[in-house]
């Protein structure tokens, strides 16, 4: 049996920045699969938002996923992961002024082909539990770059509605081949 390999593509940002809807598209356009984001996961099991010690457990289930799908034979070409470690580490940052050293191994991992940030230009909109303020998630987002830049790892910064950055993307990582379906 043949592994294929996958460009794991990351999609980070701050709260309402559009993320879960972009990787879900790319996965459409692509032919391909996503990660969905383990934190809106928990946020809803669990009926409340994590503390401290939730989370590397957070982060490791993402990865977890992360890595399960990777493997998957419907996975073609690219995997968009809806957050990764990093962005639970950035999060860690902003609450607690701390990141718990497992947390930081998991940051450090940040091995994509590709790394996108989407900026927060969409109207923010609050969603339960999840969500806090548009203050938050400006923050947020540039706790993340500042992290991306001492970091030294590349991104790209996507802007606009959907479909703008949906071709933002294909000029970055090239058109889909034929469009199948996973």
């Amino acid at each position: 049996m043949t592994v294929t390999t996958v460009a794991r593509v990351a999609l980070l940002g701050a709260e309402s920045t559009g993320k879960s809807t972009l990787a879900q598209a790319l996965a459409a356009r692509y032919g391909t699969l996503w990660v969905p984001e383990y934190l809106r996961e928990f946020v809803e099991v669990n009926a409340r938002v994590p503390y401290e010690e939730d989370q590397t457990g957070i982060a490791r289930t993402q990865r977890a996923r992360e890595e399960a799908l990777a493997r998957d034979p419907r996975a073609r070409d690219f995997l968009f992961v809806d957050t990764t470690p990093l962005m639970t580490a950035v999060y860690s940052r902003i609450y607690w002024g701390r990141v718990p050293p497992e947390l930081l191994a998991l940051e450090a991992g940040h091995d994509y082909a590709f790394t996108l940030v989407a900026a927060p230009d969409l109207p923010w909109v609050p969603d339960g539990l999840q969500r806090e303020s548009e203050e938050v998630r400006q923050r947020v987002h540039a706790q993340l770059v500042d992290v991306l830049d001492a970091r030294r790892l590349p991104f790209t910064l996507l802007t606009g509605e959907l479909e703008a950055r949906l071709r933002q993307v294909e000029d970055l990582i090239g058109p889909p081949a034929v469009p199948r379906r996973p």
